[in-house]
Order: C-alpha cells, then sequence, then structure tokens
C-alpha cells in the first residue's frame, strides 16, 4: 500500500522537494509521523504553531464560527474581524485611535500590503537589508535581501535598494542620496530566514531616528517575531520602538492562514477604497482562531515565554557541538562548529525531534510556545544525541 509520503511526488510540484515523513496528528508540542513515530516539535510549523498542536481554546473557537459563519468576503462585515482589529491595534500602539487593520492570508501578503502603502507615499525608494526575507511573492521578493532567492524571478518590482543588516551610518548615507524619494526602511527584529540572526542592540532605535528625521516610513516586519515569540507579544517591544507599520502572520493563526499589516498615523490612511485586496482576509473562522490565541497570550503566558526560552538557550549551550545560541525567548538559533545543520536535521527525525537548518551551520528552534520544561529538558537530550551521531 502505498504511503502518504510515498504519493507526494505523485501529484505535487516539486518546490518543496518530496518531505522526509508524513504527519497524521499533533498534540501539544508532539506529533505523530504515519508509521506511528512520536516526534517532539521544536519549529512549529516555521513558528506558525503558537500553541502547538490541537489546542482546545483553537478547536474550540474554530468549531463555533464555522457552524455559525464560514466566510463572508471582503463585501461584508463580521464581529470577529473587528474583535481582532480592535485587539491587535491595542497591543501595537496603546490608546493610539489612528491604528487600523488589513487582514489577508500569509506573511508574504501582509509584506506586500506594506510594500504598496510606502509607494502610495508618493515616493518610490523602499531601504531593506542584505539577508532578510519578506517572502517568496513577487513583491516581497523584492524586498527580500537573498540573491539566491530572487535570481531566477528577475526583473522585480524596482525601488528597493539594500543595506548591511545593523548599519545605522549606512543607511544614513543611502538615505542622503536621495531623500526626496525615499518611503521606507523595512527590517525583521530577527532575521529567521537567514539563521536566527538578531538586530544590533540599539538598532531598531537608530532606525526610529531616521525615520523620524527624513520622514520615512519605519515598517517592521514581525512575520516570524511577533505573537510572543520572543516574549513580547512584538519583538520590537523589547527595544520600546513604535514603528509605523508593522507586518505579522505565522503564529497569530495557530496553524491557520493570517496575515496582517497595522498601520498608525498617516500610514493608516493611505490605501482607499480599491488600492488593495484579498478575498480570503479577514475571514470569520480564522479570525475567531486568531481571537483565541490572544485570549490565551497574556502578560503571564509572554513571562513564561521568556523564561522557557532561557531554558531552552541555557541548556542548548552545553551541547557538544554548539559553539553560540542566538536569538530571543523561543526563537534561537544554535550556531554549529560544523557544516552539518541538515545533517542533523535528518538525523533528528530519527531521534524523534523535528528541527530546522536555515543556514549551513545553524539549527532554528521555534517550539510551540506552550512547550513545557520537560520537553525542552528531552528535546535538548535528543538534539545532543542528534549532533554526537551525526559527527560519530
Amino acid at each position: 500500500m502505498s504511503t502518504v509520503h510515498d504519493a507526494w511526488a505523485g501529484v505535487m510540484m516539486n518546490n518543496y522537494g518530496t518531505p522526509p515523513l508524513a504527519l497524521v496528528s499533533g498534540k501539544g508540542a508532539k506529533v505523530t509521523a504515519e508509521d506511528g513515530q512520536e516526534l517532539i516539535d521544536m519549529l512549529a510549523g516555521i513558528a506558525v504553531n503558537s500553541l502547538g498542536h490541537a489546542h482546545p481554546a483553537v478547536v474550540e473557537a474554530i468549531s463555533t464560527q464555522a457552524q455559525r459563519l464560514g466566510h463572508v468576503s471582503n463585501l461584508f462585515a463580521s464581529q470577529p474581524e473587528i474583535t481582532l482589529a480592535t485587539r491587535l491595534g491595542e497591543r501595537f500602539a496603546p490608546g493610539d485611535d489612528t491604528v487600523r487593520v488589513f487582514f489577508c492570508n500569509s506573511g508574504a501578503e501582509a509584506n506586500e500590503a506594506a510594500f504598496k502603502l510606502a509607494r502610495l507615499t508618493g515616493k518610490k525608494r523602499v531601504l531593506a537589508a542584505h539577508h532578510g526575507f519578506h517572502g517568496r511573492t513577487m513583491g516581497s521578493l523584492a524586498l527580500t535581501g537573498q540573491p539566491s532567492k530572487r535570481k531566477d524571478f528577475e526583473p522585480l518590482p524596482s525601488g528597493v535598494e539594500f543595506y548591511p543588516f545593523g548599519d545605522a551610518a549606512y543607511l544614513r548615507t543611502l538615505i542622503e542620496m536621495n531623500p526626496a524619494d525615499t518611503a521606507a526602511i523595512i527590517l525583521e527584529p530577527i532575521q529567521g530566514e537567514t539563521g536566527v540572526v538578531p538586530a544590533p542592540e540599539g538598532f531598531l532605535k537608530q532606525v526610529r531616528e531616521l525615520c523620524d528625521e527624513f520622514d520615512l516610513l519605519m515598517i517592521v516586519d514581525e512575520v516570524q517575531t511577533g505573537v510572543a515569540r520572543t516574549g513580547e507579544f512584538y519583538a520590537h517591544q523589547h527595544e520600546g520602538v513604535l514603528p509605523d507599520v508593522v507586518t505579522m502572520a505565522k503564529g497569530l493563526g495557530a496553524g491557520m492562514p493570517i496575515g496582517a499589516c497595522l498601520a498608525r498615523g498617516k500610514a493608516a490612511q493611505l490605501f482607499g477604497p480599491g488600492s488593495h485586496g484579498t478575498t480570503f482576509g479577514g475571514n470569520p473562522v480564522v479570525c475567531a482562531a486568531a481571537n483565541a490565541v490572544l485570549d490565551v497570550i497574556t502578560d503571564g503566558f509572554q513571562d513564561s515565554v521568556r523564561a522557557k526560552g532561557e531554558l531552552l538557550a541555557e541548556e542548548a549551550k552545553n551541547i557538544p557541538g554548539v559553539v553560540d545560541v542566538r536569538g530571543r525567548g523561543l526563537m534561537l538559533g544554535l550556531v554549529l562548529a560544523e557544516n552539518i545543520a541538515a545533517k542533523v536535521v535528518a538525523q533528528g527525525l530519527k531521534e524523534g525531534v523535528i528541527l530546522n537548518a536555515p543556514a549551513p551551520n545553524v539549527l532554528r528552534l521555534t517550539p510551540p510556545l506552550i512547550i513545557s520544561e520537560d520537553e525542552i529538558h528531552e528535546a535538548i537530550a535528543r538534539i545532543r544525541t542528534a549532533l554526537e551521531r551525526t559527527t560519530a
């Protein structure tokens, strides 16, 4: 009998290659493969399953809303959408009644919306970071500072120029080359797809100061870092910075497809009727799931993420072959002494732990935010074994 894994290549395009495993169920921070193997999920669908698998609050919210009202398009309003927009605005800029939200289906779409907002200022230049990642659609790819991902799809939308991540002096020089036509600076607080590389301390504040000085939009991509992943609801809040635009997705829906672009002040008024849209954005079922996520992620919950992140980082530092641990909260990069990350990921599956290799010498850990301390201890033990057996 053919397995799900075997059937994949016969029906799916080859943009992902054939996955090594087929998963059939999950509960909390663990998943079960079709052969019955149970694995600790230290990736969470790349920071998507913020509350783990089959969280009862999310399951209940989806089921209840699906029985009431499933889809309305953007021609009608629904209460889950309005409630979610209100709550996200309060988390973004408390007390600021200028905040407005655009809902979509993914992080790439959220960044497309932010790119369009920048163009609607009437200025064309957008400054993006080398090695940054903002998505794979043509617009979000234009903002992505990774030539290997861009080269097969050029020419991309024009007007994007790149700066070294963390170099405020270079940014100033770049702006001053044409300040009158510079619309925005976009960045990630932590570059996830490059290997979990945090912005240098103080860099976000320097970007905020430059945007204020030259009247630019500060756009912060929180697609991977948002929704308490780093221990604050938004990672930029660690530095006390308030962007003009923030994009998010991944953990917001706890597995359901949702993206959001939030803007405040004059940036919030740039879209007009007909200037942008998406059929499924703001879907009531998906918004109900996101509201359930916000119910769970309280200040106390965020405290627990920080504590578990510290535990995970400290234990990871003691694994032989790990030379550095970087990141924040439950978004960590384990820097290896050798370029063997992909091999460790493959061995990890055999040891019962799901990992990811965003760089040749980096393992990315983005487990569900509800992972227990016992599961962290066990995951570290399995990662240690995977490394030992890879280097043996």
